[in-house]
């Protein structure tokens, strides 16, 4: 599978089956929205799946940074794996 691919993948199955669900309204403004035209379940759909997206977002940024702090204090400890490689190099080199 491609990368291009991956990262365009959905988030969520936009093919799955609908489900009916409650949700409470201000009833002035559905009444208006419906009066237009708008379409309810689509815009909350809609606005599910953008809400969605930004948690999911926040969350793996938040595990990107906890890895690159923990990779950090490692190399802290430990040095670098570019370091070691180079060292490792460096004294083949010499012998």
């Amino acid at each position: 599978m491609s990368i291009k691919k991956v990262m365009k993948s959905p988030l969520f199955d936009p093919k799955a089956a609908k489900q009916t669900v409650s949700i409470t309204l201000n009833s002035d403004l559905y009444a208006r929205a419906k009066g237009v035209g708008i379409n309810a379940s689509k815009v909350a759909e809609e606005a599910l799946a953008v809400a969605y997206s930004e948690r999911r977002r926040h969350a793996l940024t938040a595990d990107v940074q906890q890895d690159l702090a923990a990779a950090e204090s490692y190399a802290e400890v430990h040095g670098s794996f570019a370091d070691l490689v180079r060292e490792h190099y460096e004294r083949d080199d010499a012998v």
